[in-house]
This record gives C-alpha cells, structure tokens and sequence, in this order.
C-alpha cells in the first residue's frame, strides 16, 4: 500500500496549506523593522495581522456554504489568486495605511485557503487515515511556520517589504489545483434551506462547539503573545536581529511537525481528547516559562514547548470536526470554524496589546497561561470519552 504522504492529491492540499499560513508566519520577523519604518507603537503594529483576518470573519462562512454547494475548486482556485495578487502589492505599500488596505484584499484570498484545504482532507480519507492525514498535514505546516519566519528574516535583511514577496507562489498553485488536483465534489441538489438547517443542527452539538471553542482560544494564544508580542521580548529585552527572532520562532514547528507526524501511531493508545487536554498544558508551560527565560536561545525551550502543544491539538480537533461533519455540510462547518480561528487572530493582537498597555509586556505571557486553563477546562469537562473517527 502507497505510504500516504506520496498521495498526488494530499501533497497538493500540502501546498495550499503552506500558502494559509505564509501570510503571516513569514512577514513576523519583520515586525520591528515595520514600527521603526512607519513610527508606529508596538501595539499598533498588531493591526497588520488584524486587519488580514478581518475578512476571515466576514467571508469564511460564505466560502464554506459555497465551497459545499458550488464545489471546492470554484472557491479555492479564485482564492489563492486574489492572495498572491495582493501578497505582492504589499510589496510596493510606502505607508502603514497603504498597507493595512492591500492586507485586507489579500485577507480575502486568504478566508477560504485555510478552510478548504482540511475539508479536502476530510473530502479525501476517513477513519484512521483521515488522522494521519491531519497529523501529515499538521507536520507541513509546522515546517513552513518554521521555514517561512527563517525565510521571513533573511528577507527582512534586505528590507522590511521583501517577505511579501513570496506570495507569488499562490499564483502557479492555484493553476495546479485547477488542473491537477483529484478530489470529490459534494452533492449540491439538497434544498438551500435544508441544507442550512441541517448544518446548523448539528453545529448545536456540545463536541462540535466544545471543538469552535477550543480552536478560538488556541488561536488566542497563537496570535497574541507568540505571534505578536514574543518578537517584541525577544527585541526589546534581549536586542535580537530579525534574523535570530525568525528561528527563535521557528524552532516550535520542529516539535509541532514530529509530535503531528506521529497521529497515526499516538491514536492507537491514547484518546483525542486526551490529547487535546495535554496540548493545553504544554501551552500553559509556555506562556510562564517566556517571561522568565534569561536569553533570546533560553526561549527555544518553551517555544518548543507550545510547539508540542499544537502538534497534539490542532490535527485532533480537526480531524474530530471533519469527521462529525457530513461531506454535503463538512466546508461550512470547517468554515466556521475557520471564522473562529480567524476571530482569534484578529482580537488576540487587540486583546494582548490591552493587557501589554495596561500592565506590562511580561502579563501578556501571564493571560496566554490563563488561556491555556480555559482549553484544559473545556476539554476535560465536554470532550472527555468522546472519539470522533474510529481507528482500527
């Protein structure tokens, strides 16, 4: 039997996850040369991941009902277009407001990339392939969030607008996802109206919204302290280049992408949940040890530690969710969940940078912890003994 990772069609929905990710994770190392360039507050600068995940909000739910009804590739393939347009004319931005417009179109791209590629998955195996998938899945992502920040600071050598430029790439791929990529089409011939009643009746479910939630605040945390704020420690306390603040950065996927590799195996002796539960404590180990780390090397350590965090939750809680979802509702259903994933984006620079001007840089860390509790909680109490997919 083919190992899965060599899958044409899985490797394809690798590449599209790479490009739901890149709009942010690559321009990071970038940030403080941003508030240098434009003489804006380090609170301010938060609103150029703001305002990119803004659209998500507004338009995932949308891209998702289509995607179900319309069909993934109609969505997909006009998406990555609009996102690599847009990456590129930041590129050309010569002040903040220029820039934070152009985000937003590019925002818009990036809605529906990071929901239809999981339905895809999701469209594409099942049962203990499908986790694996995810935790495949999971692994490439966490090597581009380590690839592109690295990447991101050699660029952001040269100047701070460079970064952008690799948005290019979603222009060739969405040629390949038109033409190459081989993947089931949900049925469309269900009436609007009971296809929407039907999704959000099973939307109502405690496991469905236990998992929207869990995302949410995993996106919290995400966003505002590690995406934000860690490159304002690592430069402000310990004077870190660009460079140095990209693999501080990017030494969390390592971890990520090899507890994620490992799905297939780790789901035969321990419970999603479970592990779900035990990503929520490698999260709040995290966000205490940061404060207290004594060098920009110091914070490998715990940024490994949430690293290990997002391997054991993300491909779990999205894997349970595709596999509740029925193939006809699965990408409005990964599309509100993408709206929470996108909502949490955008308020955890908004949230974080109150807590950074109300106390300090350090209790940004302190709330991220309090997050963490909030996951632990929520996974303990309304998803414990609850398995999605079946593993055989």
């Amino acid at each position: 039997m083919e190992a899965l990772y060599k899958n044409k069609n899985l490797q394809i929905v690798f590449a599209v996850t790479l490009m739901a990710i890149m709009g942010v994770s690559s321009i990071i190392p970038a940030l403080p040369e941003m508030i240098r360039e434009f003489g804006i507050s380090a609170s301010t600068i938060g609103l150029i991941f703001t305002i990119f995940t803004l659209p998500g909000i507004l338009f995932a739910p949308l891209a998702g009902i289509f995607a179900d009804r319309l069909g993934r590739k109609k969505i997909l393939v006009p998406s990555l277009i609009i996102f690599g347009l847009a990456g590129t004319a930041c590129f050309f931005t010569k002040d903040f407001h220029s820039l934070l417009l152009v985000r937003f179109i590019q925002g818009i791209g990036a809605a529906a990339i990071g929901v239809i590629n999981l339905t895809i998955i999701g469209d594409l195996f099942s049962g203990k392939d499908r986790i694996k998938a995810m935790g495949l899945n999971a692994g490439v992502l966490s090597m581009g969030t380590a690839i592109f920040p690295a990447i991101g600071g050699i660029l952001a050598q040269i100047s701070w607008e460079a970064p952008f430029l690799l948005s290019l790439v979603a222009l060739p791929l969405a040629w390949v996802v038109a033409f190459k990529l081989d993947n089931p089409e949900p049925s469309s011939s269900e009436n609007f109206k009971r296809y929407m009643k039907a999704a959000f009746a099973g939307m109502r479910s405690k496991e469905v919204l236990s998992l929207f939630a869990i995302s949410l605040l995993t996106f919290i945390i995400l966003y505002g302290p590690i995406v934000t704020y860690l490159p304002l420690l690592l430069n402000s306390r310990f004077h870190a280049s660009p460079l140095m603040i990209g693999l501080v950065i990017s030494s969390a996927s390592f971890i990520t992408a090899l507890a994620a590799s490992q799905m297939g195996r780790l789901a035969h002796f321990m419970s999603q949940p479970l592990m779900i539960s035990l990503s929520a404590f490698a999260y709040g180990a995290a966000m205490i040890m940061l404060p207290a780390a004594e060098s920009a090397l110091w914070c490998i350590l715990p940024v490994c530690m949430f690293g290990l965090g997002q391997g054991l939750n993300m491909p779990n809680s999205m894997s349970m969710l595709t596999a509740i979802a029925p193939m006809e509702q699965r990408a409005v259903f990964m599309s509100v969940n993408g709206m929470l994933l996108r909502a949490g984006q955008t308020i955890a620079p908004i949230l974080m940078g109150l807590v950074y001007s109300g106390f300090s840089l350090e209790a940004v860390f302190y709330a991220g912890a309090v997050v963490a509790a909030a996951i632990l909680v929520i996974s303990t109490m309304f998803l414990r003994g609850f398995e999605a997919e079946t593993v055989q």
